[in-house]
């Protein structure tokens, strides 16, 4: 396989995992309230492992609009699964994180998430799967650098 059928192959089998994710994301997102929209649980997720964020943090580092950021988290606080707090830093603005409902209840469908892939990913070998993790994480460390320079660039360029 030369260079140009690589990323070939890497932009259709990165597509169909987004796909799928979108999928999957709507699914969870149900199963954790069934009132809430599939791209809330993605938030709540980043919330839980890198929280407690401001809402522009979470704007920079999901690549989303503001206004779409805004609209999520007000469906998260309503449902009770995120809570609102002074920033420590700065008394004007707000940190989110979860509320403990809802990270007893992104736990739960967490720990079912992570089984289902220990199941899917039981012929491979661990050093497989460690290395797959390293790779996907060098991919989204790549990722949100490119969506951090873009989201600060001045809007006259």
């Amino acid at each position: 396989m030369d260079a140009h059928e690589a990323f070939v192959a890497l932009e259709r089998e990165i597509g169909l995992l987004l796909r799928r994710s979108r999928a999957i994301s709507t699914r969870l997102a149900r199963e954790l309230h069934p009132d809430l929209d599939g791209a809330a649980y993605g938030l709540l997720a980043l919330l839980q492992d890198a929280g407690p964020l401001r809402a522009s943090d979470l704007v920079a580092r999901l690549g989303l609009d503001k206004s779409t950021v805004s609209r999520q988290i007000s469906s998260l606080v309503e449902l009770g699964l995120v809570d609102r707090a002074a920033d420590p830093d700065d008394g004007r603005a707000q940190v989110l994180s979860p509320s403990r409902e809802g990270a007893a209840r992104l736990s739960r469908i967490r720990d079912a998430r992570r089984a289902r892939w220990e199941d899917d990913l039981a012929g491979w070998g661990t050093d497989d799967v460690a290395t797959l993790a390293g790779l996907l994480g060098r991919l989204n460390r790549l990722s949100e650098a490119r969506d951090t320079d873009v989201v600060e660039e001045p809007a006259d360029r």
